[in-house]
């Protein structure tokens, strides 16, 4: 069983940047499908972007597409999430998670999830 713990996140101004990390222990991700999820206050949790490996492929959502960029390390151990140009929308609690099969946004998907990190974007 994986286990990922997720940082980086923090309080930024309206433009600015940041870039989480998610580090897995336990299995690699080499054949994973590694996602980041959100939750904003008083919403439920949402895709945001997936990495997956051994298909060469990731994927966003509509809102973040153009300022986030999802990469991994290559030992495929850690998965990162650039975030540039952040909007105050952008608050949230930050999850990776982890599947290994096909690619998938939905949230049931996903069996492995870190404890999330906190991003607030200030106005």
């Amino acid at each position: 069983q994986v286990q990922l713990v997720e940082s980086g996140g923090g309080l930024v101004q309206a433009g600015g940047s940041l870039r989480l990390s998610c580090a897995a222990s336990g299995r690699t991700l080499s054949s994973a499908v590694v996602g980041w999820f959100r939750r904003a206050p008083g919403k439920g949790r949402e895709f945001v972007a997936a990495l997956w490996w051994s298909g060469g492929m990731s994927y966003y959502s509509d809102s973040v597409k153009g300022r986030f960029t999802i990469s991994g390390d290559n030992a495929k151990i850690t998965v990162y999430l650039q975030m540039n140009s952040l909007k105050p929308e952008d608050t949230a609690v930050y999850y990776c998670a982890a599947r290994y099969g096909m690619w998938s946004y939905e949230v049931v998907r996903y069996d492995a999830w870190g404890q999330g990190t906190q991003v607030t974007v200030s106005s």
